[in-house]
C-alpha cells in the first residue's frame, strides 16, 4: 500500500478556483489516511523485524511531518466550509496551501516548507524508509515500482527547475544520471531480467536527490531577509486565524461542552517593523503566536473528532447488532434512536452522547449474551 501526494492547485496569493480546491481537498483527505495506514505499517514491519530502534529516528520524522500537513489540511478544510468560499476565503485558502508550514507545527528543525513541499518530502522519506525495510514486492511489484521512480523523477524534475542557476546544471546533470540509469533498468526488465537488486540503490539515491532539493529550496528561502520572512509568516499566521475561527464555530456549533480558548490576533502584534533591532522581536512574537494557534487548534479538532469517533462508535455497534439478527429488538432499536436524536443536535450534548451510546452497547451485551 502506497500514496502519492496530490498535485496542489494555484499559487500564492491567487483566487483558487472552488472546484480544483474541492479536488484538492478531498484528495489530500485520501492521501492523509493512506499514508497513515502505511506508516502504521512501516512501524509495525520495523518492530517485528527488530530494527525499531535503529529506525526510530526517521520514524518520528516522517510521523511529525505528517502531524504538520494533518494539522494544516484541517484548517483549510475548514476554511472550505463545504464550499461555501467567496474570493477573500480562496485565497485564503492559497495562502495555507502555499505558505509557510513550520515552526510549532512540529516541522524538523523549524524548516518552513509549503504544503505541497511537506507532502512530497513526506512521500520521499516514506520511499525511503519502505526501501530500508525493503517492504518492496519481486516480480509482480517491479512495474509498478519503475512506474513510481518515473514519476518521482518527474516530480524531481519540476525541483530542479526550482534551482538557482549556480547550481542547477549540476542538479540537471544528476536527474539525467538518474533517468538513465532507470531507462536502462526499464529496458531490462522488459526483456524479462529480475531487477529487483538494482531498483533499490536507485530508489535511495533518488529519494535523498528528491529530499536535497526540496530541503535546499527551502533553506534559500529561509535565508532571504528577516523583513520578508516576516511578511511570510504574518501572512501565513493570518490565514490561519481566520481557519481557527471557523474551526471553533463549527467545534462550538457541534458538541456542547465545547472548549473555550481565545483566537490570537494577529493584528494585535501591529505592522511588521523594518528597522533591525525590532525585527528580531517581533519574529519571536509571531512565533509565540504560532504556538497559541497550534494549540487552540488541536483542543478545537480533539472535541470535534470525539464527536466524530462517537457517532462512528454507534455505527460499530448498530453493525454488530445486524450481524447477530437483534438490530430489531425493541430496547435497541429505541436506545439506537434516542443516541442518534442527541448526536444530531446542535451543540450535541456529549456527556448525554456518551451515555446513551454506552445505553446502547449494554442493551447489546445483554442480547448477544442470552
Amino acid at each position: 500500500m502506497t500514496a502519492t501526494a496530490p498535485s496542489a492547485p494555484g499559487k500564492l496569493g491567487e483566487a483558487i478556483e472552488p472546484a480544483l480546491i474541492q479536488r484538492y481537498v478531498v484528495e489530500l483527505d485520501g492521501w492523509l489516511r493512506t499514508r497513515d495506514d502505511e506508516l502504521r505499517e512501516l512501524d509495525a514491519a520495523a518492530i517485528a523485524a527488530g530494527r525499531g530502534e535503529e529506525l526510530a529516528g526517521d520514524m518520528q520524522l516522517v510521523l511529525a511531518m505528517w502531524k504538520a500537513i494533518h494539522d494544516r489540511y484541517q484548517l483549510v478544510f475548514a476554511t472550505w466550509d463545504g464550499g461555501r468560499v467567496l474570493q477573500q476565503e480562496r485565497e485564503r485558502i492559497s495562502t495555507l496551501i502555499w505558505g509557510r508550514l513550520d515552526g510549532a507545527s512540529g516541522m524538523p528543525g523549524g524548516l518552513a516548507v509549503s504544503l505541497p513541499e511537506a507532502c512530497r518530502l513526506n512521500d520521499a522519506l516514506t520511499g525511503q524508509l519502505r526501501t530500508k525495510l525493503a517492504l518492496t514486492y519481486d516480480a509482480t511489484e517491479q512495474v509498478a515500482r519503475i512506474r513510481d521512480l518515473r514519476a518521482q523523477l518527474e516530480r524531481i524534475r519540476d525541483q530542479v527547475g526550482l534551482e538557482p542557476p549556480a547550481s542547477q546544471e549540476a542538479a540537471a546533470r544528476t536527474l539525467a544520471g538518474l533517468m538513465l540509469r532507470l531507462d536502462q533498468l526499464t529496458e531490462r526488465s522488459e526483456r524479462g531480467a529480475d531487477v529487483g537488486g538494482m531498483l533499490g540503490p536507485l530508489e535511495v539515491e533518488a529519494t535523498t536527490f528528491e529530499r536535497d532539493l526540496i530541503v535546499g529550496n527551502a533553506r534559500r528561502r529561509d535565508a532571504r531577509s528577516k523583513l520578508e520572512s516576516a511578511r511570510e509568516l504574518r501572512a501565513d499566521l493570518e490565514a490561519r486565524e481566520q481557519a481557527l475561527e471557523k474551526l471553533a464555530a463549527q467545534c462550538v456549533a457541534t458538541v456542547d461542552t465545547a472548549p473555550h480558548f481565545a483566537v490570537p490576533d494577529v493584528d494585535a502584534l501591529g505592522p511588521v517593523p523594518n528597522t533591525p533591532d525590532a525585527i528580531d522581536e517581533y519574529l519571536k512574537k509571531l512565533d509565540r503566536v504560532s504556538q497559541a494557534l497550534e494549540f487552540a487548534q488541536h483542543k478545537y479538532a480533539d472535541a470535534l473528532a470525539q464527536h466524530t469517533e462517537l457517532v462512528a462508535l454507534l455505527d460499530a455497534y448498530v453493525a454488530k447488532a445486524t450481524a447477530q439478527g437483534v438490530a430489531g429488538n425493541r430496547d435497541l432499536v429505541e436506545s439506537e434512536r434516542q443516541a442518534r436524536a442527541v448526536l444530531a443536535r446542535t451543540p450535541a450534548p456529549m456527556a448525554v452522547a456518551q451515555q446513551l451510546v454506552a445505553t446502547y452497547q449494554t442493551w447489546l451485551q445483554k442480547e448477544t449474551a442470552q
